[in-house]
């Protein structure tokens, strides 16, 4: 079985628009822990749009939040349309009481088959930009997106692929160079093989990056963002939603408890889904599937999930302290597998 998972770097027009998202609910948060806040960005050419709900005592200032993000982008100017305005007053209603801010569904997951707890190829496709990243290389551009296929019969690396951003005077054969390296690093990092089908820049060419060659809009590298498709995904986006959205919260939490029941050898890999109704305090159900890695019952580790966890979002919020969370650092890079995160201890 070859299975392949992805990740998008920083400088992704798709990841640019997150982190504007995230910068501003942090921003609020850290001033006022009531925040509210449910925020889209969007941005194309040197044109940032930002839209959705906030309701804060804070007074922040986007244009200077989104100046924050996009200068270290190298994004000097900017043209900025602010659309935000705030929460309905029905949603609040739910959410004051302690229910849930929306209806919804979602999944978290946790395999052992790495230290991070998530699937080998979605952790290869991740070291390889951070460590692309990490070397910072002056002909490399900031806009990357890297594939891994992983073939779990044969445990092997079947083909490695990463496209980036390059300046304009770096030939194939140069950036080729660059990147091989990196690939080759990972795979040997976990003492992998390093014969795999190398795929670099497979158009030839990628000079004109980030928002002047695509659109992005917060919320849709959700896939990158959690387990690269080994699980299923409840449709909800994390970035720009304070936690009280479930979209969010829900997700964290459904990821340290299959963290803990594969991290206390309950199972060996574990997907797990909570479902909530707007307003609702409780979930309405939860689901287990340890795939056959368990020797309970996925019904019987359900009856122990309710017993161990307060599932109420207020109960979420206050088990894994999510007031307090800089949420800049889960932005780039997957919201998972980060051992400062308190959903990952």
């Amino acid at each position: 079985m070859i299975f392949t998972s992805e990740q998008v770097s920083m400088g992704h027009p798709d990841k640019i628009c997150d982190q504007i998202s995230d910068a501003i609910l942090t921003d609020c948060l850290k001033h006022d822990k009531a925040s509210r806040v449910a925020v889209e960005t969007l941005i194309k050419d040197d044109k940032v749009i930002v839209a959705g709900e906030v309701t804060t005592n804070h007074h922040y200032d986007t244009m200077a939040i989104v100046k924050s993000v996009l200068e270290p982008l190298g994004m000097l100017k900017f043209n900025l349309i602010d659309l935000i305005g705030k929460q309905s007053s029905d949603i609040a209603q739910g959410v004051d009481s302690g229910g849930a801010g929306d209806q919804g569904l979602m999944f978290g997951y946790a395999t052992n088959e790495t230290k991070e707890f998530l699937p080998l190829p979605y952790v290869l496709a991740t070291k390889a930009l951070l460590k692309l990243k990490d070397l910072d290389h002056s002909l490399l551009g900031l806009d990357a997106k890297a594939q891994v296929s992983y073939d779990y019969d044969k445990k092997r690396i079947d083909t490695f692929l990463i496209s980036t951003q390059h300046k304009e005077e770096a030939s194939l054969a140069t950036v080729t160079g660059i990147v091989s390296h990196v690939m080759l690093e990972v795979a040997k990092d976990y003492k992998l093989n390093t014969d795999f089908k190398m795929l670099v820049n497979p158009t030839g060419r990628f000079v004109l990056g980030g928002s002047f060659a695509d659109a992005g809009v917060t919320g849709r590298k959700i896939i990158a963002d959690t387990y690269g498709g080994a699980c299923r995904h409840g449709g909800g986006a994390f970035s720009g939603k304070d936690p009280s959205k479930v979209d969010r919260s829900g997700a964290y939490m459904a990821r340290k408890i299959a963290c803990d029941l594969v991290r206390e050898k309950i199972a060996k890999r574990c997907e797990v889904q909570i479902a909530y109704a707007i307003g609702k305090k409780e979930p309405v159900s939860i689901y287990v599937n340890t795939f056959g890695t368990s020797e309970y019952s996925d019904e019987s580790i359900v009856e122990m999930i309710r017993v161990r966890y307060d599932l109420t979002p207020q109960g979420i919020i206050k088990e894994l302290d999510l007031l307090n969370v800089d949420y800049t650092k889960t932005t780039c890079y997957g919201h998972f597998g980060k051992a400062d995160l308190p959903w990952e201890v």
